[in-house]
């Protein structure tokens, strides 16, 4: 159908939209590249694409995300199985978790997921990596930006409070090229006060930390 087709509003909010289903979903379904920064990154979010896996696999979609360098030990644990060349065992299993993440090591494998790590590194910023940008491709080279959320569980259950503010490059350009050239600073480290790693060089280099459950959920 491509993002264009998609009957989308400059805003949604949690007390008057279904930001997953009116929002996330379709723009997922309808994409070709998904860029995404978030300020943590865990199984269970990363294994919430699963839902559009399937259509990733047949779109060969490419899903490139950028995170800060703090992680849950068992996520963490997890990701740089995932991510390694080295690690070869199968995640398959009875459990629907082992199937999503059965999944996603697929999409890893094929190469349709890269994942780099934000390290701010000047004494102006905290030691957080926290920006919250997403950006949506198609076939047809049109584009969807949005900033605001910090997360994609893409459950109906455990959403926050949030909203989200969405850019369009029929509607305004130059806003989505700003959001695309933030994205590709980052992505080549080119941007100030924040060093960019690809994931495994963090996870090798000891550049990752743990953090508590109750950080990451704040």
């Amino acid at each position: 159908m491509g993002l264009r087709k998609i009957n989308l509003k400059e805003e949604y909010r949690s007390d008057r939209d279904n930001i997953i289903s009116e929002f996330f979903l379709p723009c997922l379904n309808n994409c070709i590249e998904y860029d995404r920064c978030v300020g943590f990154l865990s199984i269970q979010t990363l294994s919430a694409f699963s839902i559009a896996f399937d259509e990733f696999a047949k779109r060969k979609t490419k899903l490139r995300l950028i995170t800060g360098h703090r992680f849950r030990t068992a996520d963490l644990n997890l990701l740089t199985k995932i991510f390694s060349e080295k690690y070869t065992k199968s995640f398959k299993g009875k459990s629907i978790k082992d199937a999503k993440i059965q999944k996603l090591q697929d999409i890893v494998n094929m190469g349709q997921v890269e994942l780099k790590i934000a390290i701010p590194n000047s004494e102006q910023i905290s030691d957080t990596f926290s920006e919250r940008i997403g950006i949506f491709r198609d076939e047809e080279d049109q584009t969807v930006a949005f900033t605001g959320t910090s997360k994609e569980s893409f459950s109906e259950q455990t959403r926050d409070f949030e909203s989200v503010d969405v850019f369009t490059s029929w509607n305004d350009k130059s806003r989505v090229e700003r959001k695309i050239k933030d994205f590709e600073d980052l992505w080549e480290n080119k941007t100030k006060h924040v060093k960019v790693y690809d994931f495994m060089y963090a996870e090798e280099n000891n550049l990752l930390k743990y953090s508590s459950e109750w950080i990451l959920n704040n």
